[in-house]
């Protein structure tokens, strides 16, 4: 899967104007572009039978290079210029190069060396890190499976660790204070990391598609963000805002919001729980996460942003509660193993929904899903171009939300309160309806918040 992925990116970036496979002249293997009296390294660029072969092994970028009888210093890296060579093990860079351009080694896994040379008037590889740092202002731009970031480095910039599949560890010293947009992202191998407590600004994506990412952990002490409960999360303390998560992640009961992209492109998500303290979804907050099969929607939810699930293969069914106001575009879009929406919402026209909610680019075969939705309302949601398009049957099934109904027949009652013991006993704590008083745990307590609801006589 991540290799289509890979593919689908390169071709895009290959058709862009910014990465144009033409060439003035090349030499030892190297391709150039003549800037005025100066020579720019730029993309290999070659595709054979709809393979991209780009540089491989090992580069030494000259200072100078001839050409009909012309020498040229070689001043810039073209953007994009080593981008996805798979097969590229390390680079040298001389001290004539002042301009490196943007994600110019993105998506080499197997690089294990990159070296400045000394004397070089922007770059450097202080200490011997294995990556490319511009001295002025101490930011990483370019790394690979073997760097060791120098305790001076105070920015890792954006995606400067792009597709490191050979990253499995890395650590952050205490003197950067921000990472920047997608900086590890598609680092497959990695599998922890720890940010310590003087990182005050994390950026978009930051770990997006790192699949074995198992344990996230923020330093105690941190001013901005934390990992509470033990959580493999990082969250935003002040507004109590999960911005990134992993495939081990536990939302804790304090978070209010999930961010946008917050576990984008999460392969190795395969089930989460959403707590009853969590008003919100981001855009885009399981975009990709196509091994995820269950999700656990609480009825506190009043929000779910654009593309929340797009593209979120593996999911079957879903429950939307009736605390749903506002729905995103495409918010399900591409889920195309989806059979399944339970729907509690009563009133649409007190919900905000953006079109194609539920459409499916593989197919437009909608007849195996189904929509069920509360008793009375069917007609509804048959009327409503959002909703009736993407289903080949609405039926009203569902009985209203009764709270502390745990079992689902629509009564509150002593069968109630043993489904509750029930889930305890078997340790299967994953059903919202059986935390009753929302909490985000179930135990023993909301066995006794069923019995008040008997005994209060507010139970149906």
């Amino acid at each position: 899967m991540k290799q289509f992925f890979r593919f689908s990116l390169l071709l895009l970036a290959l058709l862009l104007p910014a990465l144009a496979t033409a060439h003035d002249f090349e030499v030892d293997g190297i391709y150039y572009n003549i800037n005025g009296n100066e020579a720019t390294v730029t993309s290999k660029g070659l595709w054979y039978d709809m393979f991209f072969v780009g540089y491989v092994g090992s580069v030494v970028i000259p200072p100078t290079v001839t050409y009909n009888g012309t020498t040229y210093p070689v001043t810039s890296i073209d953007e994009n210029a080593f981008y996805c060579c798979d097969n590229l093990t390390s680079i040298d860079i001389p001290n004539s190069i002042t301009k490196i351009g943007n994600f110019a080694f993105g998506n080499c896994p197997v690089l294990t060396s990159i070296v400045v040379e000394s004397g070089n008037p922007r770059y450097d590889s202080r200490n011997n890190c294995n990556a490319i740092i511009e001295t002025a202002d101490n930011t990483l731009i370019a790394g690979c499976k073997n760097t060791i970031i120098p305790n001076s480095v105070i920015l890792i910039g954006e995606r400067a660790f792009e597709g490191c599949d050979g990253l499995t560890s890395i650590v952050i010293p205490n003197s950067v204070t921000a990472i920047g947009n997608k900086a590890f992202y598609s680092c497959d191998g990695l599998t922890s990391i720890n940010i310590p407590n003087s990182v005050t600004a994390i950026g978009n994506g930051v770990f997006e598609s790192c699949n074995e990412l198992a344990c996230l952990v923020v330093e105690s002490g941190n001013p901005r963000y934390d990992s509470r409960n033990n959580c493999n999360a990082i969250i935003e303390t002040a507004d109590n805002t999960l911005i990134v998560g992993c495939k081990n992640t536990i939302i804790p009961n304090s978070v209010t919001s999930i961010g946008e992209w917050a576990f984008s492109y999460c392969f190795g998500l395969t089930s989460i729980t959403i707590p009853n303290s969590v008003i919100a979804i981001g855009n885009g907050a399981f975009e990709g996460c196509i091994g995820l099969t269950s999700v656990d929607i609480s009825n506190s939810v009043t929000s779910i942003g654009r593309y929340a699930f797009l593209n979120c293969g593996g999911l079957t069914s879903i429950v939307i509660p009736n605390s749903v106001t506002s729905i995103g575009k495409n918010a399900f879009n591409n889920c195309w193993m989806l059979t399944d929406v339970y729907c509690y919402i009563a009133d649409l026209s007190g919900v905000s929904c953006g079109n194609e909610l539920f459409y499916t680019d593989f197919s437009s075969d909608y007849s195996n899903r189904t929509l069920h939705v509360l008793q009375g309302t069917a007609d509804a949601y048959r009327a409503d171009e959002n909703w009736y398009p993407y289903f080949g049957l609405i039926i009203d099934d569902l009985k209203p939300d009764v709270p502390g109904d745990v079992n689902g027949d629509g009564e509150v009652n002593i069968a109630d309160v043993n489904a509750v013991i029930n889930i305890i006993l078997s340790g299967n704590g994953s059903t919202t309806a059986a935390d009753v008083n929302g909490d985000g745990e179930i135990n023993v307590a909301d066995v006794n918040a069923v019995i008040d609801i008997i005994l209060n006589g507010t139970g149906n």
